[in-house]
């Protein structure tokens, strides 16, 4: 299983020379200039508490938290130190000997009953005009009363008055000779954001694919991951291997970047089935390119009035190096200006439960984006991460400015032909 001890990662610790390459890359440390923020710090306090020179106190597990696992550390460390997994073995550590926090419990609680998140996802939506209010008109929602584990000056999408799942069957059948495609939905897609699962069906569906949705699929783990709930992830994973071992799916598709890193590289740790069926799991744009869709877009219609898109990098695809395949589709669409803006690939704050935990952080690390999106004179802010959809929503709305996000594949959908 992937849940393993920090001792597991002595080794891989004391391969940190101290270089201090992460500081130019750590997001956090760019806001806070603090040693006990950046890689190289939390790495010299695990092997602190290794030696026994530190505990296992409020301090460490204050400075543990201060990550958002992006992965920038790593991508760019000269020794290829695993960073973020030492911090994960340490949060799970904490977690182990103090318990999980309030909303570790509650986000635990939630994660592993998928009918209690549906439950309350629908309670939120029915009460919705009661709870929000529209600010801007079509941009998000603000809470009218203080409510746990949420700012109320924080902007939060709309949740979806029925889940994406709920809307369709399981299998949705295609041409023949044409591949099962699973898709694996996530959380966010689910709940809060299912016109992205419904432009992933109309895009497939012209594909002619073969479209399995496993209905007992469950979250991908990584807030768990994120919160140090080892028991939680494990449960998760054995839940989504049930799910999708149920057919044979020639790929597993995903349309969050934070879900392909859960499915893909975290799943994958559990053992061998895992690992096999891990590497059916693609990005959708990756496929999407891979079958030869950015041909047929070039091929559509010339429009007159093309729309001017920005391109913002989810850390969680970045790090795992896919930027060109979301790039070539944009700039594929016939009714799509592509800008590249200043700043595509600085991360956007959120970090899963950092953004709950240090959300004032996280908003400061989120606004030095704003510049660039302003500068580019976008109209639109496409990403390929619904959890970066909501934090640039927010920024873009913080700052004053007029651009609204967008998913990729909403614009994709919404210029192919509809499916005969």
């Amino acid at each position: 299983m992937s849940s393993k001890k920090l001792k597991d990662f002595e080794e891989q610790i004391r391969q940190c020379v101290k270089c201090g390459t992460c500081q130019a890359y750590c997001p956090v440390f760019g806001e806070q200039k603090r040693e006990s923020v950046v890689a190289r710090g939390k790495i010299a306090l695990a092997q602190a508490l290794l030696d026994g020179d530190v505990e296992l106190d409020r301090r460490f597990a204050g400075d543990m938290s201060q990550c958002l696992l992006c992965g920038s550390c790593v991508d760019k460390c000269p020794n290829l130190v695993p960073a973020d997994e030492i911090v994960m073995a340490a949060r799970r550590e904490i977690t182990e000997k103090h318990g999980p926090t309030s909303f570790g419990r509650s986000l635990s609680l939630a994660l592993k009953n998928p009918s209690l998140m549906k439950w309350g996802a629908r309670g939120a939506s029915l009460f919705s005009p009661i709870l929000f209010k529209k600010v801007p008109e079509g941009s998000g929602l603000r809470l009218r009363f203080p409510a746990p584990y949420v700012t109320r000056d924080r902007i939060i999408p709309e949740i979806a008055s029925r889940p994406f799942r709920d809307r369709h069957p399981e299998f949705i059948p295609g041409e023949k000779d044409k591949p099962l495609v699973a898709f694996f939905t996530g959380c966010m897609i689910h709940f809060m954001y299912p016109q992205i699962g419904e432009s992933v069906l109309a895009i497939l569906r012209r594909m002619g694919m073969n479209i399995w949705i496993p209905s007992e699929q469950g979250c991908c783990g990584l807030p768990a991951i994120s919160a140090g709930d080892g028991a939680t992830v494990e449960e998760l994973a054995d839940r989504n291997l049930a799910a999708f071992e149920k057919r044979e799916p020639d790929v597993i598709l995903t349309a969050c970047a934070s879900c392909h890193a859960g499915m893909s590289r975290h799943f994958a740790e559990f053992g061998e089935r895992q690992k096999e069926l891990a590497k059916k799991v693609t990005d959708i744009h990756v496929f999407l390119e891979r079958e030869g869709l950015i041909e047929e877009l070039k091929n559509l219609p010339a429009k007159t009035d093309p729309v001017r898109v920005a391109y913002h990098d989810p850390c969680h695809l970045r790090t795992q190096g896919i930027t060109k395949e979301p790039r070539a589709l944009l700039r594929a669409l016939p009714g799509v200006d592509y800008i590249e803006m200043e700043g595509a690939d600085r991360c956007c704050g959120l970090g899963g439960t950092f953004s709950v935990y240090h959300y004032e952080t996280s908003k400061k690390i989120g606004a030095r984006k704003a510049p660039g999106i302003e500068a580019s004179g976008a109209e639109l802010v496409a990403t390929a991460c619904p959890g970066c959809m909501m934090q640039l929503q927010d920024i873009i709305n913080q700052a004053g400015l007029p651009q609204k996000v967008v998913h990729i594949l909403d614009l994709i959908a919404k210029e192919l032909p509809e499916h005969s």
